[in-house]
């Protein structure tokens, strides 16, 4: 067995998969005996602690993002080590519902933003955020998983938005950039394990 191919079975290990696990991604990166295997792994399991953020918080916002980008081998994995941390199942609920909401204002607002109009900002929007208003996870918390899915979705003005909201609430830079960090990883790690 290649080095190569035991790092890919460690990797798996993490997420609880099977060893013998494979999709097209995994294939060519064993085929290829690419060394972005070991740097995957590592930056996966990175996303379990954060200085900034509890293991919970680390856990719950990896799960949103698994949500966002409809990745259910890591849903799966990032719903039970919330649970493992903790995490409630209203917390469970509001990471998911957090991923769709934003998925909703993230197209929308980009849209006003992308086209300039000013037309576009005095049309009410007609959507429904109630689950903003009072989030179990807390605000500051919400607002964080909220910064991390507008990144991963490239809204800008949503990130603009919720960093200034999450800075008002008295967060630390540090935690934004915790929550982004994990987002990223775990938006990596999906093209990979699915």
């Amino acid at each position: 067995m290649s080095e190569n191919t035991e790092v890919i079975q460690e990797l798996l290990a993490v997420v609880g998969l099977d060893a013998a696990y494979r999709n097209e991604s995994l294939t060519l990166l064993e085929k290829g005996n690419s060394r972005y295997v070991r740097d995957l792994k590592l930056n996966l399991s990175s996303t379990f602690t954060s200085a900034h953020l509890s293991e919970k918080e680390c856990a719950l916002m990896a799960l949103s993002i698994a949500v966002n980008n409809n990745n259910k081998v890591l849903i799966d994995f990032f719903e039970k080590l919330a649970l493992a941390k903790e995490a409630t199942e209203a917390e469970l609920a509001e990471a998911v519902g957090c991923a769709s909401l934003l998925a909703l204002n993230n197209v929308f607002y980009r849209f006003r933003h992308f086209t300039g109009k000013e037309k576009y900002t005095q049309i009410p929007a007609r959507v429904r955020m109630q689950l903003m208003s009072s989030p179990v996870t807390g605000k500051e918390f919400f607002e964080l998983m909220s910064i991390a899915v507008s990144a991963v979705n490239g809204c800008e003005m949503c990130v603009n938005a919720h960093e200034k909201s999450i800075l008002a609430l008295g967060a630390t830079e540090e935690r934004i950039f915790d929550a982004v960090r994990i987002a990223s990883i775990v938006t990596s790690a999906g093209k990979v394990i699915y």
